[in-house]
């Protein structure tokens, strides 16, 4: 860990950074955005990009731009369907006005601002990576109380839950397991290592701005862990925000969550955005009669605040950090907190802390040089029965890029050292010489990356992208990437070819919840290796007007070769799971879909769907890999009638079969999934302008993982396996009580096990 002193030292850098901030001469922009009815336009976006400054209008249309240098300026405004709206203002006085009329044209729809690939804002048509933009509208049609949740109607992106008992899960890009992706938070690496597991339940939806979603091999510019893909969650920034919103919603399965936020200033040049989310579910229920709780029981809170400081040249300097707590258990009915660890009743208790910090200063020099930072601490304190697992993480992270253009070319050059501190109760951080002591990891990674972006005309641009890092204890990791991006005079048509490497170094009692359960022993037959990958990928948008209507297609194929890649075989033995690198290959292919279709009857349609296939070859044997099926659907349907303030959506998503792990060859339960969709409606009626009230059903069909099957969990009646008789070779015997050879296993899990439910909320944001 880091040491006080080291504390000490990098507290004072960053005080003595942030002092030398000074004041400039600078007015303020205001106004309203209209279409060309006279409607308000919440959600569209006003910038200056010669001074790379932009905000969004409110729900009642009103913008600000505050600090903006006094002069002439090119004001820009964009929203989804309707054309830029382009002008030069002059800013020579404190305060300005400039009311905004955009005219409706689909051509310059999905043109949102990304950043997450390459790591500075760029349209997005004009990105040579492709990268998906989720607005946090998009994440109201289903209101659900965490990120994991929500991101279940992304096509490409699904939550899987690990264990039928405590419900822990993690995020699938296109069939590839959670480990492969990396969760940044405004562009920092938060999310990994045991909160890959943990820590995707507390990011309080209220306060995300956007989620962008890069699929595909991003390790070029950060590292390990982004070999699928990466998730990057935007949050708001405080001047874009309400003074107050609050947002709560209860389930008739007795959840409720609340998110709410509020922003203050601290004189004229700080401003702060506080948030608070709070879910509590305690209400037992097993409605499979299996004497198991259905869902874990779950009581979370979660904290955030980000700060935000005026600068001189609108240099960047903002600071955040979050705390979150959560107490969940699962296991049998009568379970409470006098059995934890115990062997008489059993129960999965988990209990998380985790704090984050995090910032971004620009130096105050002519070149656009940033420092980014961030730094966590997790703290596990688990047991799955009678067997505990206890864990510590520490994360520093430090990156400088330098941003430069040179003609044609945009040039991005970045140092980067990550330092991982790691020790839990597991063989894993057991001392070889001595088993009966810990030996903490201590992984350092330094690192240094350049990219150019060549834009050779409007029409075409070359990515091209080096990485090095070395690793304290695998040594040397090269990753290159090329992308190529063609676009017509319009962009109506954008064509994307991306070829790169990922690399990801392995921590499987971090990583792997079903390795932690002590339900099966844990065998490792080498140690691990990194694992590499090479993949492709061809994209291909094409947006087009009928009429008053919208239609835009984004179509991608890609292709994954994996060297190296860790399995986790539960086959072999039903006691066991045996790690090892692959000695053979791995792939991951397919095509996806996503259609947005915009009709002026006021009906909007997101779909998408994906055909993928995930296997491994070895000695000529062809393996699918557990837990990932063929296709994925995904759908978000919304319609409003405008002269009732009233907007309906329908959203779901459709899952084809998985290969499941069984415990025999006498197992009952089946080896494949069957298709499974959770769908879900909900009403919004829009009360004045500042509040919303919503309502509605989750899980329509009524759909749960037991329907079709004797059972889930393996021996619900006998968690402890007191009662199961094991032959010479340490497998379960068939016995009157026990008919299929099994013993006790909560890892046949594919879906959530929560049935139909109603829920009502209410929205309220104070401009």
């Amino acid at each position: 860990m880091v040491n006080i002193r080291s504390k000490q030292f990098f507290l004072t850098a960053i005080l003595g950074i942030a002092s030398m901030a000074v004041y400039a001469q600078t007015g303020t922009l205001k106004g309203k955005v209209t279409d060309g009815d006279g409607n308000v336009m919440p959600a569209a976006t006003i910038s200056f990009p010669q001074l790379n400054m932009h905000t969004v209008s409110d729900s009642l249309g009103n913008y600000i731009l505050r600090s903006v240098p006094f002069g002439n300026y090119r004001l820009e405004a964009t929203f989804v369907s309707y054309g830029i709206f382009s002008q030069t203002v002059k800013i020579d006085q404190a305060n300005e006005r400039q009311d905004i009329k955009l005219v409706n044209n689909p051509y310059n729809s999905l043109d949102e601002v990304v950043v997450s690939g390459t790591m500075k804002e760029i349209s997005k048509l004009d990105s040579p990576v492709p990268v998906e933009v989720y607005s946090a509208k998009f994440f109201k049609a289903n209101p659900t109380p965490s990120l994991f949740d929500a991101l279940q109607n992304i096509n490409g992106v699904r939550p899987q839950l690990n264990c039928n008992v405590c419900n822990t899960g993690d995020i699938h890009i296109n069939g590839l397991e959670g480990p492969y992706t990396m969760i940044l938070i405004d562009g920092m690496p938060i999310v990994s290592g045991l909160s890959t597991v943990y820590g995707l339940s507390g990011i309080p939806q209220s306060l995300i701005d956007r989620i962008e979603v890069v699929k595909g091999p991003a390790s070029t510019l950060y590292g390990s862990e982004a070999v699928g893909g990466l998730i990057n969650v935007i949050t708001k920034r405080p001047e874009n925000s309400p003074v107050l919103s609050l947002d709560a919603f209860g389930t008739s399965w007795g959840e409720v969550n609340t998110d709410l936020a509020a922003k203050f200033k601290v004189g004229k040049k700080v401003q702060s955005l506080l948030g608070v989310n709070y879910f509590n579910y305690q209400n037992p229920i097993d409605n499979n009669k299996d004497n198991f709780t259905d869902v874990t029981l779950q009581n979370r809170i979660s904290i955030f605040n980000k700060w935000n400081f005026d600068r001189k040249d609108n240099r960047i300097f903002s600071l955040a950090g979050r705390y979150v707590y959560e107490d969940r258990w699962g296991g049998e009915m009568n379970w409470a907190k006098k059995y934890r660890g115990g062997d008489e009743v059993y129960g999965e208790s988990i209990y998380t802390s985790r704090w984050e910090f995090f910032g971004t200063y620009q130096l105050p020099v002519k070149e656009k040089i940033l420092f980014q930072f961030s730094t966590n601490g997790h703290n596990q304190n688990s047991v799955y029965g009678d067997t505990p697992y206890l864990a510590d993480q520490y994360i520093g992270f430090g990156q400088f890029t330098w941003f430069k253009t040179l003609g044609k070319h945009e040039l991005l050059t970045g140092l980067t050292y990550r330092y991982t501190y790691y020790d839990d109760n597991t063989p894993a951080a057991a001392d070889p010489k001595d088993l009966n002591r810990n030996k903490p990891t201590n992984t350092s990674l330094p690192g240094v990356f350049v990219q150019d972006q060549i834009t050779f005309d409007k029409n075409n641009t070359l990515l091209l992208g080096l990485r090095y890092d070395y690793n304290s204890l695998h040594g040397n990791i090269v990753t290159p990437r090329v992308n190529y991006k063609w676009s017509s005079d319009d962009k109506s048509n954008v064509f994307r070819v991306s070829f790169g490497n990922g690399y990801r170094v392995a921590n499987v009692f971090t990583e792997d919840h079903a390795a932690l359960t002590g339900a099966r022993e844990v065998i490792f037959i080498n140690d691990l290796k990194p694992e590499t990958s090479w993949n492709g990928n061809l994209n291909f948008v094409k947006k087009m007007s009928v009429g008053d209507s919208f239609i835009g297609f984004d179509a991608t194929a890609f292709y994954t070769y994996f060297n190296n890649k860790i399995v986790a075989d539960y086959d072999t033995d039903p006691n066991k799971i045996i790690y090892d690198n692959l000695d053979g290959h791995a792939v991951s292919q397919g095509v996806s879909l996503n259609l947005d279709i915009t009709l002026p009857i006021g009906l909007k349609i997101l779909a998408g769907a994906t055909a993928m296939d995930v296997y491994s070859k070895k000695d000529g044997i062809r393996t699918r890999q557990l837990f990932t099926e063929k296709f994925t659907g995904t759908w978000n349907i919304g319609y409003t009638l405008k002269n009732l303030g009233l907007t309906v959506d329908y959203t779901g998503n459709l899952y084809g079969p998985m290969r499941l792990p069984l415990l025999s060859e006498t197992d009952p339960r089946r080896a494949y999934s069957p298709w499974w969709s959770i769908q879900n409606i909900q009403l919004t009626k829009r009360v004045g302008g500042k509040t919303e009230i919503y309502g509605g059903v989750k899980n329509l069909l009524n759909w749960t993982p037991n329907k079709g099957n004797p059972f889930i969990i393996a021996r619900a009646n006998d968690p402890f396996d007191k009662n199961v008789q094991f032959d010479g070779n340490g497998q379960a015997s068939v016995t009157p009580d026990n008919p299929y050879g099994l013993t006790f296993d909560p890892s046949y899990v594919y879906g959530p096990n929560q049935g139909i439910r109603g829920f009502l909320g209410i929205r309220y944001n104070l401009f």
